[in-house]
């Protein structure tokens, strides 16, 4: 099994930045897929950015906003988040799948104010 940490959350005005982290029990290369997703309240849990096979995914939502990487020396997995909107206010949750087995972090709160 995996353990997530994520850490970089909270309040910030609608236009703004935010760059969240999730540190990672493994080495990042053993995992076959490393993920970002959110749950707004009153909604499901949603894929927001992953990474399989080097190759990067994102939500229609974020597209051209938000950016997933990588830092191989730390074992940890980023979500740039850029020009945020009220609408991104949720709890962000890393996620990644090793030997098929699916792990997830805490959560983290994102709160974008208008």
């Amino acid at each position: 099994q995996v353990q997530l940490v994520e850490s970089g959350g909270g309040l910030v005005q609608a236009g703004g930045s935010l760059r969240l982290s999730c540190a990672v029990s493994r080495s990042i290369f053993s995992l076959n897929v490393m993920g970002w997703y959110r749950q707004a309240p009153g909604k499901q849990r949603e894929l927001v950015a992953n990474i399989i096979n080097s190759s990067t995914n994102y939500a229609d939502s974020v597209k051209g906003r938000f950016t997933i990487s990588t830092d191989s020396s730390k074992n940890t997995v980023y979500l740039q988040m850029g020009s945020l909107k009220p609408e991104d206010t949720a709890v962000y949750y890393c996620n990644a799948i090793f030997r098929g087995v699916s792990s997830w972090g805490q959560g983290t709160q994102v709160t974008v104010s208008s």
